[in-house]
């Protein structure tokens, strides 16, 4: 068996670079979030000033409670299109127009945002709508149901069908065997898939800002408005708890991504 080689200096040093490109600019962000003065690129020590300031802006707690209901709703209706469609392209026959559905599922993927805004801000007029909570779920399912379909559709085809026939052999219908055998298996992929159209959603701007309608702002688009006006330091505290937010998000998913993973290879054939 050939021996790992080590790391050079060169590599570490590239990778060292690397990672404080990346991150070097959050780990500032955060720091300054408890910066006590006034001024943000001026330290005036440590502080939780900011954070009530945030906790008392009315604006501000009511664009973020418009994220998080846009965020909850928009990912669960995807995680329901999305897993459907999945188990379509995966258990179901060859049927005319798969490929079309298919392309039509997940253009959202290499679709660049911008187009995608602009062409529900036009179904929407068309259709005469009133822009507002509904448009932006909307938007964000279109979004974001792609990602889940990518997910669940990748489960589903590592997963043995031997386990749904020998569930049908034992007197199953399809129907009883998926919910019963199928389901349990996909489940962490489908709760990961959530995870992640949740953390898109609430990190949009440029859908939401195409769909959105008077007095249902969410936070990524007041933090916008803000910004242009100059960097407050309440801003700080804000994207540091959203970081967090999306963080925890981050390795739920994936902790539930690798329990699917370990799942599959632990499932043996009947």
């Amino acid at each position: 068996m050939r021996k790992v080689s080590r790391l050079s200096r060169f590599n570490i040093a590239s990778l060292a670079l690397g990672l404080a490109f990346l991150y070097l600019p959050i780990l500032i962000l955060v720091i300054y979030s408890f910066n006590a003065s006034r001024l943000v690129t001026v330290w005036g020590g440590w502080s939780l000033r900011w954070y009530h300031e945030f906790f008392n802006d009315r604006a501000m707690i009511e664009a973020a409670w418009m994220s998080l209901r846009v965020a909850v709703s928009s990912a669960s209706i995807a995680t329901l299109l999305g897993t459907l469609a999945a188990v379509a392209l995966s258990r179901g026959e060859r049927f005319r127009g798969r490929t079309l559905f298919s392309g039509m599922l997940y253009a959202p993927l290499v679709m660049p945002e911008v187009i995608t805004g602009l062409s529900l801000l036009l179904l929407f007029v068309a259709l005469n709508a009133e822009r507002g909570f509904w448009t932006v779920t909307i938007a964000h399912t279109t979004l974001t149901m792609c990602f889940v379909a990518v997910v669940v559709q990748s489960r589903l085809g590592s997963l043995d069908r031997s386990l749904e026939e020998a569930a049908m052999d034992l007197g199953c219908n399809p129907v009883c065997a998926f919910a019963a055998v199928t389901l349990p298996l996909i489940a962490p992929a489908i709760v990961a898939g959530w995870m992640l159209a949740f953390t898109l959603s609430l990190d949009d701007l440029v859908i939401a800002s195409f769909t959105t309608g008077p007095g249902s702002a969410t936070l990524p688009i007041r933090i916008y408005s803000e910004v242009r006006l100059g960097v407050k330091p309440e801003i700080n505290a804000i994207c540091t708890l959203v970081i967090g937010l999306i963080a925890v998000v981050i390795v739920i998913a994936s902790l539930a991504s690798k329990l699917s993973s370990s799942q599959g290879e632990s499932a043996a054939p009947l």
